[in-house]
């Protein structure tokens, strides 16, 4: 299908750090864990979703801590229908 070229797993994906986040604002739920699913995927990230609604959206990932940097960036910028406000981020490395 068109429009669903989702890059796979390379196996970077157990090694780096953890990262929880918490985004907080306008989100449209379904739309927001889209652009997220897709954001970890093109960075080959693992990524875990918790508990997310229409003001804050749970997520961890984990991978290399550049990625997930650039991770943060792209989702802060959120999808067009989603506003984010606030993000809360704690890191854990692995050991």
């Amino acid at each position: 299908m068109a429009g669903n070229n989702i890059p796979q797993a390379s196996g970077r994906k157990n090694t780096g750090i953890s990262c929880d986040f918490i985004f907080r604002g306008s989100l449209m739920s379904e739309s927001f864990l889209e652009f997220a699913r897709h954001r970890a995927a093109r960075l080959d990230l693992a990524l875990t979703i918790g508990i997310c609604d229409t003001q804050a959206c749970m997520l961890t990932v984990r991978g290399p801590d550049a990625l997930i940097d650039a991770f943060e960036m792209a989702v802060s910028l959120g999808p067009y229908d989603c506003i984010i406000l606030d993000i809360e981020r704690s890191d854990h490395p692995h050991g």
